[in-house]
C-alpha cells in the first residue's frame, strides 16, 4: 500500500511539474509573439534566394510568394529593395521567377542572398523615398512624444496613417503619393514600441487595445494644427487601433471616415497564428494563446473592435482578402454584411496580410479615391 501511495504521489508531482512547465513555456511563447520588433518581417514568411539581379530585373526562387502579383519590398539584414510584377516576357525557368527590380534602397542583391517579400516598399522618409516635402513632428502622447511625419496639403481634412504588425511608419508611404495628389495632408504616426517612440510599460504589444490612445493623441494634434476633420487609415493592428478610436475617442465626432487594411478583428486567431509561427510546439499553443491574451489585456471582459456593427456612425472602407492567414477576413465580411449602408468591403485576392495595396495598387487607389471624395 505504501508503495502504491508513493507511486501515486510521485506521478502527481510529475504531472504538476509538467503542467507548470507547460504554463511557463506558454508564457514565454506568448511574450515572444507580443514582443515583435517593428520593421522585421512577420514570422512565417518564406525566405527566397536571389539567383541574379541587375538591368532592372531580379531572379528569385520560384514559390507562391515570389509569384504574387503586384509591387513589394525585398528585405534582409542590411538590405532593402523594391520589386514590381513578374516579367511575362522574361525567360522563366521551373525553379525561378523573374520580377521587375524597381530600386535597391540599401545593401546589395548578390546571388545567394536570402530575402523576404514584404509589403513595406519604401525605406527612408517621404523626402528621400518619394520626393515629398515633409516635417518631422512630435505628437504628445500619454507615454511621451510620438514621432510622426507630416506631409502638408491644401485641404482641411487630414489623413492619419497607422502601420501594423511587422511594419514601421515607412509602410504607409505606399499611399502617400496618391493622398498628396488629392491635396490631403497626411500625418504618418509612429506609436508606442516604435523606434524613437516610448515603450509600453510592460514592453509588449497589445494588438491595439492600449495603442489606440496614441491614435487619439494624433487626432488631437491634427485638430490643434488646422484639421477640421480626420480620416483614419490603418493597416493590421493599426486598423484595429483606428476602429477602437472611432468607438472610444472623445473626439470621435471629428472622424469622418475609416480605411481599414487587413484589420485584426479576431485577436484569438491572430495570436494563435503568431504563436504558431514562432515554432511553438502544438501542445503548448493553447497555453501560449491564453497567456498572450492575458498579458495583452484581451480577457473575456474585452471585445474586439467592430463587435457591435450598430455602433458604427461613419463610412468605412475595408480592404481584405481570403489569403490573409494572420487576420482572417471573415470578421471583415460579417461587418460589411451587417452594415452595408456604411461599410464597403473591397476583396483583394492573392495578397498576404497587410499587402492589399501591393497586390493591386491601381485598384486600391481607385477605390480609395471614390471613398475619400465625399469626405474631403
Amino acid at each position: 500500500m505504501r508503495t502504491a501511495t508513493a507511486t501515486a504521489a510521485a506521478l502527481a508531482t510529475t504531472l504538476v511539474g509538467a503542467g507548470a512547465a507547460a504554463v511557463a513555456a506558454g508564457r514565454y511563447a506568448a511574450d515572444a509573439a507580443l514582443r515583435h520588433e517593428p520593421g522585421s518581417p512577420l514570422p512565417g514568411g518564406p525566405r527566397l534566394t536571389v539567383h541574379a539581379a541587375g538591368s532592372g530585373r531580379v531572379t528569385l526562387t520560384r514559390s507562391l510568394a515570389s509569384l504574387r502579383p503586384g509591387t513589394y519590398g525585398l528585405t534582409a539584414p542590411g538590405v532593402h529593395a523594391a520589386v514590381g510584377p513578374v516579367l511575362d516576357g522574361a525567360a522563366q525557368h521551373p525553379d525561378t521567377v523573374v520580377r521587375r527590380l524597381l530600386a535597391v534602397t540599401h545593401g546589395s542583391l548578390g546571388p545567394g542572398a536570402r530575402v523576404t517579400l514584404t509589403p513595406q516598399v519604401h525605406a527612408g522618409n517621404p523626402r528621400t523615398a518619394l520626393g515629398l516635402d515633409h516635417a518631422d513632428v512630435d505628437v504628445p502622447g500619454e507615454l511621451g512624444a510620438l514621432p510622426a511625419w507630416f506631409v502638408p496639403g491644401a485641404r482641411d481634412t487630414w489623413v492619419i496613417t497607422v502601420h501594423g504588425l511587422g511594419a514601421t511608419r515607412e509602410h504607409p508611404m505606399v499611399v502617400m503619393p496618391f493622398l498628396h495628389g488629392q491635396r490631403m495632408p497626411v500625418l504618418d504616426l509612429a506609436y508606442r514600441g516604435d523606434l524613437g517612440a516610448p515603450v509600453s510599460p510592460d514592453g509588449l504589444g497589445h494588438l491595439g487595445e492600449s495603442e489606440w490612445r496614441d491614435v487619439d493623441a494624433a487626432i488631437r494634434y491634427a485638430l490643434r494644427y488646422g484639421a477640421r476633420r480626420v480620416v483614419l487609415h490603418g493597416w493590421s493592428t493599426g486598423a484595429a487601433m483606428a476602429l477602437h478610436a472611432a468607438e472610444r475617442s472623445a473626439l470621435a465626432d471629428r472622424i469622418s471616415g475609416l480605411v481599414l487594411d487587413s484589420p485584426v478583428l479576431d485577436w484569438h486567431t491572430t495570436l494563435r497564428a503568431l504563436v504558431a509561427a514562432r515554432r511553438t510546439p502544438a501542445p503548448l499553443v493553447p497555453f501560449a494563446v491564453r497567456a498572450a491574451e492575458g498579458r495583452a489585456g484581451l480577457g473575456a471582459d474585452h471585445r474586439p473592435p467592430g463587435t457591435d456593427p450598430g455602433a458604427l456612425r461613419i463610412p468605412v472602407l475595408i480592404y481584405h482578402g481570403p489569403d490573409d492567414t494572420l487576420a482572417p477576413w471573415e470578421p471583415s465580411r460579417r461587418l460589411a454584411a451587417a452594415r452595408p449602408d456604411l461599410v464597403t468591403l473591397r476583396t483583394v485576392r492573392e495578397a498576404p496580410h497587410g499587402a492589399m495595396w501591393n497586390a493591386d495598387p491601381a485598384g486600391y487607389e481607385e477605390a480609395l479615391r471614390r471613398f475619400l471624395t465625399p469626405l474631403m
